[in-house]
């Protein structure tokens, strides 16, 4: 745990305790409005096949990067997962969707 903190730069335990909640709620969340997302877009495993489940995958990443900051937001916790969502977007090379720095 001081790992954690120490690299994140979290000041006490309660905060960490707060962003593992954020990143469970989140998770879960991304995971059950996937589904009405594909029923809205028309995806089906009856229309792919095979491919639905890929699909689906796909379409959890974008809801899951906004509601991770939003639900942050929620918590009090926006700053940390700003800066997480931006650390994360740069490591996968899609830097380019972010607001240049100033």
């Amino acid at each position: 745990m001081p790992n954690f903190k120490q690299r994140w730069g979290i000041q006490s335990n309660f905060q960490m305790t707060i962003i593992i909640i954020v990143f469970a709620i989140t998770g879960s969340a991304s995971a059950w409005l996937s589904k009405p997302f594909c029923y809205w877009f028309g995806i089906t495993k009856e229309t792919l096949g095979f491919w639905y489940t890929p699909v689906r995958l796909l379409l959890i990443f974008p809801i899951y990067q906004v509601l991770l900051v939003g639900i942050g937001l929620l918590f009090g916790q926006y700053r940390f997962f700003w800066a997480f969502e931006k650390k994360m977007l740069r490591s996968m090379k899609l830097g380019f969707l972010l607001p240049k720095e100033k």
